[in-house]
């Protein structure tokens, strides 16, 4: 499961619509509607949650995985901490880093590339990449 900052994870591009994501990965395990009225869908096995932002006709804007088997940059994530993934970065394309820690839970976050790292116990345990926004506007990757 590679995780393409900017793009997507996988064949999953950001501007996606709903029906389009389902025809590459079926009918989610579960979705709902958050206090925004995006429409989140959750995949259990692959461990992956989506967020299509109503504000956006519903276009596939944010991806949160969990699973294992992420990459970037073919470099493993999940299980690993923080400061050794970074350190493999190529730093031409990670310049930057902001980091926060609140109750033990650190979040590391690359604001050009719109990706944070989710670590607990010095251990990646989730990542988060969403679509980026240029001059108040989301530059989908997704063409259809």
């Amino acid at each position: 499961m590679n995780i393409n900052p900017k793009n997507g994870v996988d064949e999953l591009l950001f501007g996606m619509k709903q029906n389009h994501v389902e025809h590459l990965l079926g009918i989610p395990n579960k979705k709902f509607k958050d206090e925004d009225q995006n429409i989140i869908y959750m995949y259990n096995e692959q461990k992956l949650r989506l967020t299509f932002y109503e504000d956006e006709a519903f276009r596939l804007g944010y991806i949160v995985v969990s699973n294992s088997d992420a990459t970037l940059f073919d470099k493993k994530l999940i299980g690993r901490s923080v400061k050794e993934v970074i350190e493999e970065l190529p730093v031409t394309v990670f310049k930057t880093w902001e980091t926060a820690d609140e109750d033990g839970i650190e979040t590391v976050f690359n604001e050009d590339n719109w990706l944070i790292f989710i670590s607990e116990f010095d251990t990646i345990t989730k990542i988060e990449v969403g679509a980026l926004i240029e001059n108040d506007e989301f530059v989908w990757k997704f063409k259809g």
